[in-house]
């Protein structure tokens, strides 16, 4: 089942699941708002402990709508960097289902048009690896289990990906501090723009 954008967005804001192609692999998505649709996706994914996920945003600002706290000093950066497959570790406000409890968040504004055009319509949207916990992640649809696929309000399939994992800086600190490297080349932009900005 390959949904239009409209299908995809009804199905998230009715509080379900969406398997969709990112930047990097395919990930399993939903409301990072919503209370009932984060427990369907920690259900699916079979998670047991407190970990949050991460959350895609089609800004900054939409991203600051949900209560993120972004250090004024990271800002011309992250508008530099972003959109982009750099994840940048940030405050909030007050926890949101997506965090699980916590008052940090690692948020991401996606490289791919349309898929920040969904996030407008239907808002930050919870992300996590299109597999079951303990299970290697999907590169490709047909990588999809059928009892995993019953689970979900809908796949948008886009064929075998070969995206490379994101930077991940986390902005919690006195300084940005590296916890993974994502493309070379584009770890090194990171750092250079990070280092003419702070």
């Amino acid at each position: 089942m390959t949904p239009d954008a409209a299908g995809l967005a009804a199905a998230l804001q009715r509080g379900g699941v969406v398997l969709l192609p990112t930047d990097t692999i395919y990930g399993l998505h939903a409301v990072a708002s919503s209370e009932e649709a984060i427990r369907k996706l920690v259900s699916i994914k079979g998670r047991h402990d407190e970990k949050p996920f991460v959350v895609l945003g089609s800004s900054r600002s939409q991203l600051e709508s949900l209560g993120v706290l972004f250090p004024e000093s990271s800002r011309p950066a992250l508008d530099q960097l972003w959109p982009g497959p750099l994840t940048a570790v940030v405050g909030l406000e007050a926890p949101i289902p997506a965090s699980r409890g916590r008052d940090t968040l690692a948020v991401r504004v996606p490289a791919l048009p349309w898929l920040r055009e969904l996030l407008e319509a239907t808002g930050p949207l919870a992300s996590t690896s299109a597999n079951r916990s303990g299970e290697l992640p999907l590169t490709s649809v047909r990588e999809l289990p059928s009892d995993l696929q019953r689970t979900l309000d809908a796949v948008m399939d886009a064929g075998p990906l070969e995206g490379k994992p994101s930077t991940i800086v986390d902005f919690t600190g006195d300084e940005p501090r590296l916890i993974r490297k994502g493309d070379r080349l584009f770890t090194q932009k990171v750092w250079k723009t990070l280092r003419k900005s702070l």
